[in-house]
């Protein structure tokens, strides 16, 4: 199990800073507050109706345990029941993500953080539906060809530009996050 690095997150947390205190040119906070609306019109449904999927009742469906760990369940027959506890853990908190990180975005909440952590469940998202639903090179596709319609490849790398849009400009200041942590104006000079 990696164990976190105190010494990375201050890393990671002094490089947000840092973005954040750069001067961006004005219209910056259109294009956060354009872009959160833009991943809610395109993705905050399609994540809302896959988390979905994996609950029933108060807890966690069949479904949730058979669309994250595939090869894992078929294996067992199916049986959530005998996967050890860390398999739960990790389908409990999937399955929260997906309906929290989406939320976050739309209501600029930890704006910045919030895009960082959908980029990684993306790309877990991918490394499951490529290795572990076994998706086809067809379906995969492929980056700087004719087709702009791949599943993986193009839709993917729209999605994480998104969020990497959010992730260098904030959420814009029509957010949550500008209500919480209010900027001190400048003095002018």
């Amino acid at each position: 199990m990696i164990e976190p690095n105190p010494a990375h997150l201050t890393k990671v947390f002094g490089l947000l800073c840092r973005i954040e205190a750069t001067e961006l040119p004005r219209g910056v906070g259109l294009l956060g507050l354009g872009t959160r609306l833009v991943f809610a019109s395109v993705l905050l449904r399609f994540f809302w109706s896959s988390a979905l999927t994996k609950i029933d009742g108060f807890g966690l469906s069949l479904n949730a345990y058979a669309q994250i760990f595939p090869r894992k369940m078929e294996a067992l027959g199916y049986d959530p029941s005998q996967l050890a506890a860390p398999y739960h853990l990790i389908a409990a908190f999937g399955t929260i993500a997906e309906f929290v990180l989406p939320l976050f975005i739309l209501i600029g909440l930890f704006t910045r953080l919030s895009s960082l952590a959908m980029i990684g469940f993306i790309g877990v998202m991918t490394l499951t539906d490529i290795y572990g639903h076994g998706l086809t090179a067809e379906t995969i596709g492929g980056l700087f060809n004719r087709f702009q319609d791949e599943v993986i490849a193009d839709q993917r790398l729209l999605w994480v530009w998104m969020l990497i849009v959010l992730g260098v400009t904030g959420g814009g200041k029509i957010a949550v996050d500008r209500l919480l942590f209010p900027q001190p104006r400048k003095s002018a000079k």
